[in-house]
């Protein structure tokens, strides 16, 4: 059966459940406070980057399934299940800051009281959200509404990779409801059935269970890249090659060959906060996670490692040196350049005196929003190298990967590649004249 959905917040999260859950025949009703958005939005247009979500969109709209409004309660009169779908930024002592989820619950229930709705409403927190917060929620909605109220709160953690977003919550690995009601349970079901037809299951678990497990895989993840990181400063060490060893261990099904790629370190929307968020946890209850400390110490020391390749290259100074860079977003296929190590980077080329030229296919505005004039923008990849001194790759976009070397070597001052995605192979650069700086790799002179 359908139902109708209000999504409280489009952002990455809230805009593609929104959207995919229409795609399936639900009525689908998403808000948002930004006007502009939410203009743009109705037009078709993906508040944004993420491949095929736009199509999506547009499909739905024109289906009559899928709106947006600015008005909270146009998601909340009429509405079965309505999905908190907002930010949870880091506050300064890294814990998770709850204001969005509270304020709007706290708006919901007002809406609920003045509109006097005594329907079963299922509240579904698939914000990222430290432990506990369903009962922070429910106890909002007992306060304004009394201890018997109607609204039965869900937790249901999103899973989504940013560049395959539309994938992951069409065919997702797994679902994890965190529940107390069976009516819940039995309708959580019915709504990501169509999604689970090739069997993959779902979870259904206590409500805390499904906070922490959220957290659990980001940082779990996160460990596996910083782990590599670390090892592959140990394989510089010693002479030894981290790409090989990333193949020799990834071929262990109990390893598996995802997130073993040596680099610059994570960044993005969720691994940095959900990490200091789960730290910040376990530090409030007495039980510190000393692997989750050292993930995010590593992270932290991987872009000065990196940093430093340049730094012995050129010297601390670095007036009258201009780089070019290749990539900005925190990732490939994503336009997100929150935490993105490139952003680092330019801060410590900047901080010593350096000039940055900068390219990215999709990252550029934000980028321009960020740093303003104290950069060069390019409109591609081999403008971005003319009368800089080397190339530093910071994203590992596709369009990198085979590249014309004469030519990146043509428009260099001096030809010097700072790889910190380790996009070529040694036999590539071996032999091309460039000296060559990766990640757990030999250098190349």
């Amino acid at each position: 059966m359908s139902y109708n959905i209000g999504v409280v917040g489009t952002g990455y999260v809230g805009i593609v459940s929104g959207t995919t859950f229409a795609e399936t025949g639900n009525n689908v009703i998403c808000v948002d406070i930004d006007t502009k958005k939410v203009e743009k939005m109705k037009r078709g247009e993906a508040p944004i980057y993420e491949p095929g979500l736009e199509h999506l969109m547009r499909n739905n709209i024109d289906s009559a399934r899928l709106s947006f409004t600015t008005k909270l309660e146009d998601a909340v009169i009429g509405t079965t299940i309505i999905f908190l779908c907002l930010p949870t930024p880091p506050d300064e002592d890294g814990s998770a800051d709850l204001k969005y989820v509270m304020g709007v619950a706290s708006d919901i229930a007002d809406i609920i009281l003045k509109e006097n709705i005594t329907e079963k409403r299922i509240i579904v927190n698939k914000s990222t959200v430290p432990v506990g917060t369903s009962v922070k929620v429910n106890e909002i909605f007992a306060n304004k509404l009394g201890k018997n109220h109607k609204m039965h709160i869900c937790s249901n953690p999103e899973f989504l990779r940013e560049g395959f977003a539309i994938e992951d919550a069409t065919k997702p690995e797994r679902v994890v409801i965190g529940t107390s009601s069976e009516w819940v349970g039995n309708v959580m079901r019915e709504l990501y059935k169509p999604f689970l037809r090739q069997g993959n299951p779902i979870h259904i678990m206590d409500e805390k269970s499904a906070e922490v497990t959220k957290y659990a895989a980001n940082a779990f993840l996160a460990a596996k890249i910083s782990y590599m990181n670390d090892l592959a400063a140990y394989c510089e060490t010693v002479g030894a090659d981290i790409d090989s060893i990333r193949l020799g261990i990834g071929s262990d099904t109990r390893i598996g060959k995802r997130f073993l790629f040596a680099g610059i370190g994570y960044g993005g929307s969720c691994f940095p906060k959900d990490v200091q968020a789960l730290k910040f946890s376990a530090d409030q209850y007495g039980t510190p996670l000393k692997i989750v400390d050292a993930t995010e110490d590593i992270n932290k020391i991987q872009i000065v490692r990196f940093y430093n390749k340049i730094v012995k290259r050129y010297g601390k100074d670095l007036q009258g040196i201009k780089f070019a860079i290749w990539g900005l977003a925190f990732k490939p296929n994503t336009d997100d350049v929150r935490e993105a190590p490139a952003y680092k980077l330019i801060d410590m080329i900047l901080g010593d005196g350096g000039q940055a030229r900068v390219y990215d296919q999709e990252a550029l505005v934000h980028t321009r929003e960020h740093f303003g004039d104290r950069i060069e923008y390019a409109k591609d990849m081999y403008s971005c190298l003319k009368d800089c001194n080397s190339l530093i790759i910071a994203t590992e976009w596709n369009e990198f990967r085979t590249p014309d070397f004469d030519r990146i070597k043509k428009e260099l001052s001096d030809p010097v590649i700072f790889d910190g995605r380790n996009v070529y192979e040694l036999n590539q650069i071996d032999g091309t004249g460039f000296e060559y700086y990766s990640i757990g790799r030999k250098q190349i002179k």
